[in-house]
């Protein structure tokens, strides 16, 4: 269990140091170290801890609390939160301090908008590997267009559109 813990810290407190905007732009090495490196989960626990991760109220990063669960039980969590949470906020206090010296900076705007660009790269490769993990049928991927669709097109709650794509998909058998 002290491996496993020892694993979870490191993986953690790296990937804390590396995330831009949220846990969602390095979900795809969280998969890669949970799912192919250290084995604590198959690719579809791991895409049921996402889904449950994204459902349940509060913060999206929820995930990381999960993954540390699935491989080491409560101690797990605990580590694996602690691990993702303590660098990053450590560093966004320093260097917001440094930010704001330098707030009349005529490069500090340019900095800012070239991120942009940065984050929406991360979240379309979360995407991806999502993707990849999940059915590879006709069905799956029209199940997968009309809720994107409904979700762009209209102003419905995405519980809805949640629920309504779990009803169909298990009478299609997916």
């Amino acid at each position: 269990m002290i491996a496993i813990l020892l694993q979870l810290a490191g993986l953690f407190l790296v990937l804390s140091l590396l995330a831009v905007g949220s846990a969602n732009s390095v979900l795809p090495d969280m998969q890669r170290a949970a799912v192919q490196t250290y084995h604590w989960m198959t690719d579809r626990e791991f895409l049921d801890l996402f889904a449950i991760s994204r459902v349940a109220p509060g913060p999206g990063s929820l995930i990381v609390a999960l993954i540390g669960q699935k491989a080491a039980g409560l101690p797990g969590a605990a580590v694996a939160t602690v691990a993702m949470f303590t660098p990053s906020c450590l560093l966004v206090h320093l260097v917001a301090r440094v930010w704001h010296r330098l707030r009349d900076a005529a490069w500090r705007e340019r900095a800012e908008a070239g991120l942009g660009p940065v984050v929406v790269g991360l979240i379309l490769a979360s995407a991806l590997v999502l993707v990849r993990g999940t059915q590879h049928a006709l069905p799956a991927y029209a199940l997968t267009a009309a809720a994107t669709l409904v979700l762009t097109a209209t102003e419905l709650h995405p519980l809805w559109v949640l629920g309504a794509g779990a009803l169909a998909g298990w009478l299609l058998g997916l």
